[in-house]
Formats: C-alpha cells, structure tokens, sequence
C-alpha cells in the first residue's frame, strides 16, 4: 500500500489529540510549522504566540490550542485585502511569473472563473515568444467560454498584441481582458523592459486593473524567490497560488502574504478548470487547521 504523503492537518492531528499540553507539543508544532513552509520568520512568532497565551490563559487542553493556532492564522491573512479589482470596463488584468508555475492554464482557469460570475473575457496571447504558449491558451480559452487574441505573426511584438486585445475588448464591450506575458527571455532586465513597454502601450487606452503573479505553491520559498524580479519591476497586486498540494505547504500561503505585503486574491487547488477561487482567509484557515 502507497505511504500516504505528509499534511499539515495530520502532523497536528496526533498533536491535538494528546491529553495534554507538554514541552513535546511545542516541539512537535514547531516541526508542523516549518514542514508545512511556513519559514522560521513566521514559525517563531506563531510559537511564541501560543506559548503566551497559553500561559495568560492557563490552557491545558491542546483542543484550546487548536482553536487558537487557527484562530491566529486567520488574523495574519486577513491583514491583506484579497478583493479583485475589476470594476473598470474593460478591466483589464496582466498575468505575469516565471514558466513553468502553470501561468497560461491560471489564465484559462481565471476565464472560466469570471465567466461564472457572467462576465465577458477575451484572453490576449502576449507571451509571443513561445508559439506553444499560444496555442496552449487558445485551448484553454475555447474551454473556458472566452475570445482569445492571437499574435498576427510569429514572434509579433507583446505590446501589440496586448493593445490590439485592449482595443478588441474596448470595441467589443467585454468586461474583462486578461493578458498573458513572457516568463522568460535571455535577461531578467529584458524580461522587466518588455512588461514595462506592455504597461505603457496598455495604458494608453485603459488603466491597468490587477497585475497578478503567478506562483507554485509545491516550490514554496524557492518559487518566491524566483519570481522576485517581478514583485520588485512589475507592479504586482495580488498573488495566484498554484498547485496546492492540500495542507503540505500550505503555510506558503501566510509566508507568502507576510514576506511580500502582496494580497492573495485567487487559489488554485486542483487540475480542473473549475479548480481556481477566490482567496477565503476564513476558509483557507479552517481547512489548514482542520
């Protein structure tokens, strides 16, 4: 039989169903925290938290503590508004990180996510740089119920592709254009001047509504910092977690949040297009601590 894999929900499982609250719990919750990615940064004052409070409160029911641990996470994530701001017509939204963390299938899923709510999207195929990239958002569009832009040529410049889908969107009376960008080109600064050059071309006929980046939650702290270079240039405002494993590294998503003072306005939990939602602190909390 397959070794079921390590979540955060069951190494607390066995520390709250203890009789009591001993030195051995923290040590075993401290172990929870830095397995499930929530970094020392944020595993020492969560700690330190409850040892507090258990002491202020004369806990001894590790039921209490769980209670509180929960309670705690939730406060931390609510401190970042996750509401999507899309009440420009069109709202437009640039999609932006590294290849390879799920970018252009978070755009199809992100299209049928607003296609739900009975909004218009078309999708503008601006990562020009990869002829797949198109092709591969073309799909995910069709299954997602919204009008994609293609670039003209082969290698078209992204700016234009991205005006040409503002311009469509503009003309068309869609509520919502979602631009897909390049995650990679031979530098970093290349990378940043081409967003920066899709930004000022948009902008001349729309503001921009949400730069959202893109990050894989199985890569944890290293995925952060890999898209680092875009937190910094790109102008980003909120953050799409990808490929949630259930609660194994769940605590990415507070670190995540806490390192970069950067909302996170949608979660993906699964391979379906109907697998990406908007961000619940309540909810995400309740499921992280079970």
């Amino acid at each position: 039989m397959a070794e079921r894999s390590w979540t955060f929900g069951g190494a607390l499982k066995g520390l709250f169903t203890k009789p009591t609250i001993d030195e051995t719990t923290w040590d075993d919750l401290e172990v929870a925290l830095i397995g499930a990615d929530f970094g020392p940064d944020l595993a020492e004052p969560i700690l330190e938290e409850m040892r507090a409070g258990v002491e202020r409160f004369q806990i001894t029911d590790p039921k209490d503590l769980k209670r509180m641990l929960r309670e705690s996470i939730e406060e931390r994530l609510a401190k970042y508004n996750p509401t999507l701001t899309l009440s420009e017509r069109p709202a437009v939204v640039l999609v932006v990180g590294v290849n390879g963390v799920g970018k252009t299938t978070t755009i199809g899923k992100f299209a049928k996510f607003l296609r739900g709510y009975d909004r218009s999207v078309v999708v503008g195929a601006a990562d020009t740089f990869r002829a797949a990239a198109v092709e591969q958002l073309a799909t995910w569009a069709d299954r997602a119920g919204a009008s994609i832009i293609r670039p003209q040529a082969p290698g078209q410049d992204p700016a234009s592709v991205a005006y040409q889908t503002v311009d469509h969107a503009m003309r068309e009376g869609i509520d919502i254009a979602i631009i897909d960008t390049a995650g990679r080109l031979q530098t970093k600064s290349g990378l940043m001047d081409e967003l920066g050059k899709v930004r000022r071309v948009v902008e001349k006929l729309s503001p921009i509504a949400e730069v959202l980046l893109v990050l894989d939650g199985t890569t944890g702290q290293n995925g952060l910092a890999q898209a680092e270079a875009f937190i910094e240039h790109a102008g980003v405002t909120g953050l799409v977690i990808t490929k949630l494993d259930g609660s194994a590294k769940g605590g990415f998503v507070l670190a995540v949040q806490e390192r970069t003072g950067i909302p996170i306005k949608l979660i993906g939990q699964g391979e379906g297009i109907g697998d990406l939602t908007g961000f619940t602190p309540h909810v995400f909390a309740a499921s992280l601590v079970p």
